[in-house]
């Protein structure tokens, strides 16, 4: 167990170098959760289980809420090729994607693994064969024993180790075994589950995530050290990962 975590650890360390040779592993690597994925995924673990009522609530609200930002390419239509954010809909019908002369979409229910598929049934409805490309985007706040804690918006489809080498990789002082993710105050992942989905390269998709979750590296010797989020927020710009390389 301690020479895995060994590796583990070494892995992580040295993702910042790769991540320098090869950018585009940065949005393309990792996968999105399917709802066939997501059901199954649902017998690992004990219905009363956190992770449990979070894969529930994605099955039935889906992905998207307000404010959510997607990357979307349309072929020959450039007025439908950009980023476009997720807007909340009227009467409390849940978000929709306002499109440039074809009208919203709603997006109630949908997951990220289904948005490609309902933007070329949407199209479709105006252009005949619509090339479609659609790439969502996560903003996910990395913080302690990292080297460039802050807000970064990144491609779901990116796996968790990946997300730390976006952050600069680990500090030297990093307990890796006592990595977490939260959700406001609540921590979502954590301990050998958490060990285990970074040892089976799981993205921050499959992982449950959700833009403005927190994933926190404590470091060796701390007492539950804090940080003051809101001077991360004033002081670090927001970080585009390698938006212009999501299709090539």
């Amino acid at each position: 167990m301690q020479r895995s975590l060994a590796a583990l650890a070494f892995a992580l360390l040295a993702l910042p170098l790769a991540a320098q040779q090869q950018p585009d592993s940065l949005t393309t690597s990792g996968a999105l959760a399917t709802r066939e994925f997501l059901q199954a995924s649902l017998a690992r673990f004990d219905r009363n289980s956190p992770t449990a009522a979070l894969i529930r609530n994605r099955l039935a609200a889906g992905d998207f809420q307000a404010g959510d930002r997607i990357f979307i390419r349309v072929q020959a239509e450039s007025l439908l090729s950009d980023t476009f954010t997720v807007a909340a809909a009227a009467a409390g019908g849940g978000p929709e994607l306002v499109l440039p002369q074809v009208g919203p979409m709603p997006l109630k229910g949908v997951l990220r693994s289904e948005l490609k598929g309902r933007l070329e049934a949407h199209l479709g409805h105006f252009i005949r064969a619509p090339v479609v490309d659609a790439q969502p985007l996560m903003r996910i706040l990395a913080e302690g024993e990292v080297t460039k804690p802050g807000f970064y918006a990144v491609t779901p489809a990116l796996p968790l180790a990946d997300m730390i080498s976006v952050a600069g990789g680990l500090t030297q002082r990093a307990k890796i075994t006592d990595i977490r993710i939260e959700r406001g105050h609540d921590k979502i992942w954590s301990g050998p589950a958490l060990q285990a989905a970074l040892g089976r390269g799981e993205s921050l998709d499959q992982l449950n995530l959700r833009p403005g979750d927190r994933v926190f590296v404590p470091g060796r010797g701390d007492s539950e050290r804090s940080v003051r989020i809101l001077g991360i927020v004033l002081g670090i710009p927001l970080t585009i990962v390698g938006l212009t390389r999501l299709f090539h």
